[in-house]
């Protein structure tokens, strides 16, 4: 049995649509108005200063705001956008505009591997900070105390064995004494190359095609947590 898990939440804990279908067109309507009060704040200058320098050195903020909305409609992984996207997702979540979705069998399971002595780590592309603020505000209440750590694509990318390694490393794990949960196969593959155990977590709510045999790599796959045989 495991001795930690580390889990993915887009598509695992929670669902896909989540992200895309309130958090980035949440981010992209409040961007102006967030940068037109706070643009001038040094922890929001910074990033802006980043893009504009990026851009070539544009120096209209109304400029910049477009740049960062054409990144969101990109999904683009930029350190600055997802820097700003916090920020606003932060005053979001302070104001009530919203919690984040959270499949009940994953905070069902969580709660009960966290009672059982079992330790908790995240591990997503979202920075740290939007990883705190998600279970901080999830629909099931402030679920950021159940976590020992967290983990983002600092300590490399997800479809890299060696930031599985990493991870193993930082938590004082053996990378055997971990199992790390996903839907992404090629994450998983890398965790298994780490040495880590693995679960294909295949929702029929994300993917309505059932993932099996070699579209499931060869890992074990369940449906919910509900399904996930862990005892601390």
């Amino acid at each position: 049995m495991p001795k930690a898990i580390l889990t993915d939440i887009e598509g695992t804990t929670s669902s896909i649509c989540f992200v895309k279908d309130v958090l980035f067109p949440y981010a992209r309507r409040a961007l102006p108005g967030y940068i037109d009060a706070r643009g001038r704040e040094p922890a929001v200058r910074k990033w802006l200063d980043a893009v504009a320098t990026e851009c070539g050195g544009m120096c209209d903020d109304a400029m910049i705001v477009e740049v960062l909305q054409g990144w969101i409609d990109q999904d683009r992984k930029h350190t600055a956008l997802k820097a700003l996207q916090g920020m606003v997702w932060a005053e979001g979540y302070r104001n009530a505009d919203f919690t984040a979705h959270l499949y009940p069998d994953a905070a069902a399971a969580l709660r009960a591997w966290h009672g059982a002595g079992l330790p908790l780590y995240v591990y997503s592309s979202g920075s740290v900070p939007a990883q705190r603020l998600f279970f901080g505000h999830s629909d099931d209440g402030d679920l950021s105390t159940l976590f020992s750590g967290w983990f983002d694509t600092e300590v490399g990318g997800k479809r890299e064995a060696a930031s599985y390694r990493h991870i193993a490393e930082a938590i004082g794990r053996a990378p055997g004494d971990v199992l790390f949960l996903s839907d992404v196969v090629a994450e998983l593959d890398a965790a298994r190359e780490a040495g880590m155990q693995t679960a294909l977590v295949d929702r029929r709510e994300d993917y309505p095609q059932p993932r099996s045999g070699s579209d499931a790599g060869g890992h074990p796959r369940v449906e919910s947590f509900a399904e996930l045989d862990v005892n601390a």
